[in-house]
Parts: structure tokens; sequence; C-alpha cells
């Protein structure tokens, strides 16, 4: 696989010395968490971290090929169909099936540097699938970690950790109906446990986000 996106960051990453930061915008300011900045080892390029509020108790599953509302509550395992946007010119519909949210080691931090010390990792793991066969080749996809009830972490981090939470960028060949590959999100927490993982990729989803949890 490509990972153009990788290597080019990863020399801004040497330039720039940034690859972990904390989000001190909205809700992310009530949770009193530090600023990090650390060094990552090589990592695709970042979105940003929206405000997102929480999702509706009466939020209801989307039923399966059709896009998912915003707001809408999966569990870990189950598909969902979501509007997609990459850059400025490639747009389509993806399916995305979060398959795990696994928690890692506080060590498995440290190419972060010592500002990621007692910050704890999570590893979103997921299959995306070109749902409606536009050209995404290249594309990445990013889902972020969130607190119990849909609350953010106040951490973002910028890279991978490679062997343990690869993010990998969409094949050449993902421009057809069914094409799919595998990725991991990596996120962090410094307070209570990651309980969701959530897609926030435009207005309306980032406002109310579509999440899965355990």
């Amino acid at each position: 696989m490509i990972r153009k996106g990788r290597i080019v960051f990863a020399v801004a990453l040497t330039t720039l010395g940034l690859g972990l930061t904390a989000c001190n915008d909205g809700e992310d300011e009530a949770t009193g968490q530090e600023s990090p900045s650390a060094s990552a080892p090589a990592s695709p390029a970042p979105s940003s971290d929206s405000p997102s509020a929480e999702p509706s108790d009466d939020a209801s599953t989307a039923p399966s090929g059709e896009v998912a509302a915003p707001g809408t509550k999966f569990k870990v395992g189950d598909r969902a169909v979501l509007p997609f946007k990459y850059g400025t010119s490639k747009k389509g519909t993806v399916a995305v099936t979060v398959t795990a949210i696994e928690k890692g080691a506080e060590a498995d931090m440290a190419p972060f540097g010592d500002k990621a010390k007692g910050m704890t990792p999570y590893y979103i793991r997921m299959k995306v699938e070109n749902a409606g066969g536009t050209d995404l080749s290249y594309s990445s996809l990013r889902l972020r970690g969130k607190l119990a009830g849909g609350a953010p972490t106040g951490v973002i981090l910028i890279g991978d950790l490679p062997g343990k939470c690869d993010s990998e960028t969409a094949p050449r060949d993902f421009t057809t109906k069914g094409a799919s590959y595998e990725t991991c999100s990596l996120s962090a927490t410094k307070t209570g446990p990651i309980a969701a993982a959530s897609f926030e990729e435009g207005d309306a989803y980032s406002d109310s986000p579509v999440l899965w949890t355990n």
C-alpha cells in the first residue's frame, strides 16, 4: 500500500516537532487537560477536532444500506453507511465497520515523548468500504475516541504507533463499489476510559456525531 501522506507528514514532524496536542476549544476546556506536545514516529495528515454534541438517547440504528443520520448509535461490529469527502475533489459514500476499540498500555506511548506520560492509548480498528463507487483512492478516514456519553478526551494525537495501530490510506484501486481496506485510528486519554468511536466529518456530524460503543 502506498503511504504518501505518511511520508510527507513524517518530514513535517521532523521540522515542526509536532505530534501530540490538546484540544482546548469548546467542551475540552472544561476537562482541564494539559496541552502536551511531542513528536510522533510517522503519521497521516490529521483532521481538526470539532466540538461534538452528545447524541440523543432516542437515536436509532440506520437500516443496512441507508446513510446513517447524525446522532445514530451503533455497536462495535455494526456497519454504518456515511457520506464522505476528502480534500477538494474526492466525494462519495463509505461504509465503516468498527471492529474493535482496544485499550493499549501507557508504555505504548513512549514514541511520543515525556509529555505523553500518564496517557493511555486506545486503538480504534475499522474496515472501510467504498459504498458509492466513486474514486476515493488515497483518501484516509479517521474516527475519534470519546469518553462515556460522547465527551471529548481533551487530547488530539497526530501520528500512529507502527505495529500496534497503523493508520492506513485507501489503496489506488479504492475506486469501485465494494472495494475495502482496514485501518486504525489512534486515540488517548488522561482521564476516564474511551468508551466510543466517533465519526464527525461534515457540519451535521460534527454537531451530532455517529458513535460506536462496545
